[in-house]
């Protein structure tokens, strides 16, 4: 038997691409992180110390993106600066990480004749589109730089492919939720911002009337998608969305939180956020096709599970 796969993870540090670091390091892979730690957290993968390659750098140096490329068989491309409201605020800085740290990705990719980059795209895509569930022959229309550069990154995913043979799958995440996710950021995910609230007592605080709605998805489901996204045949040059295919407003998220916790606070509402897309809900027949992808955890079990992390390690 040859030499094991080596698989490069970028944002291996943060709340995404940690998880899928720690299930290749599980299944006994050779893994190799590139992080710069702006958004995401050594502590993150302190468990795997030991048992991957980090390195600290940034994707928007070339030099450093070449050297993590190097020798790696398969890229999973999690890294960015994953946030609707800091990109409104800070427009340059999401563009440079989001759309030139991609193309470094890819040219370095290609260069060191990697077979594969998994990429990380966003439902954020779609914009405010009015049909449900989206589906992925729907013309985008992003509402945000974050989503106009994430859609950036997919149109490159597919030249690569076309053009130079690097195969590229981009799989549009949904809002992905789990253990891990940094509450403290002020542009972190809804659900750990909830549980954080709930937790200390505190009023959460919902942005606009509370019945916007969206495709939870808990990081599992991600995290499997992933790694048959590495391998599926089929899913070469393609692009899938990535959910449950369930709608949940937040104001029912926060009631089955209350549940889960035992609380009975009243939330504060403020006024909605710019670039938030009012309803979200995938059609995932693509990636069931392609991946063989069926949800291996719901939306209920995903929050109990992220609430015990929370209690666990607040």
């Amino acid at each position: 038997m040859g030499e094991k796969n080596l698989y490069l993870v970028t944002g291996g540090a943060g709340f995404i691409g940690s998880h899928i670091a720690e299930s290749l390091v599980k299944r006994g892979d050779r893994v190799r992180v590139l992080d710069n730690l702006s958004t995401g957290n050594r502590a993150n993968i302190a468990q795997l110390e030991n048992k991957l390659e980090f390195i600290e750098g940034d994707l928007c140096d070339y030099e450093t993106t070449r050297r993590a490329v190097e020798g790696a068989d398969i890229v999973f491309h999690e890294a960015a600066i994953p946030s609707v409201p800091r990109s409104v605020s800070e427009p340059r800085l999401n563009h440079d990480a989001n759309v030139n740290g991609t193309f470094n990705l890819l040219m370095a990719a290609r260069e060191a004749g990697a077979k594969r980059v998994v990429y990380a795209a966003s439902s954020s895509a779609y914009g405010d589109t009015e049909t449900l569930p989206k589906h992925e022959e729907m013309l985008p229309s992003p509402l945000s730089p974050y989503a106009a550069a994430k859609l950036f990154g997919e149109y490159y995913c597919q030249v690569f492919t076309r053009v130079y043979g690097l195969e590229t799958v981009a799989l549009r995440y949904f809002n992905v939720f789990g253990p891990r996710q940094d509450p403290s950021s002020p542009y972190s995910g809804v659900i750990s911002k909830f549980v954080t609230a709930l937790l200390a007592g505190e009023t959460p605080v919902i942005y606009g009337d509370g019945e916007q709605s969206r495709d939870f998805t808990y990081i599992a489901n991600v995290v499997d998608a992933n790694l048959r996204a590495a391998e599926a045949p089929d899913a070469a040059g393609q692009v899938m969305n990535l959910g449950i295919g369930q709608r949940i407003t937040l104001n029912q998220l926060l009631a089955e939180l209350q549940k889960i916790i035992g609380t009975n606070l009243t939330p504060r509402y403020e006024a909605p956020r710019a670039g938030d897309v009012r309803h979200s809900l995938a059609d995932i027949s693509r990636a069931e096709k392609l991946l063989g992808y069926r949800p291996l955890v719901g939306f209920a079990e995903g929050l109990e599970h992220t609430v015990a992390w929370y209690r666990e390690n607040q």
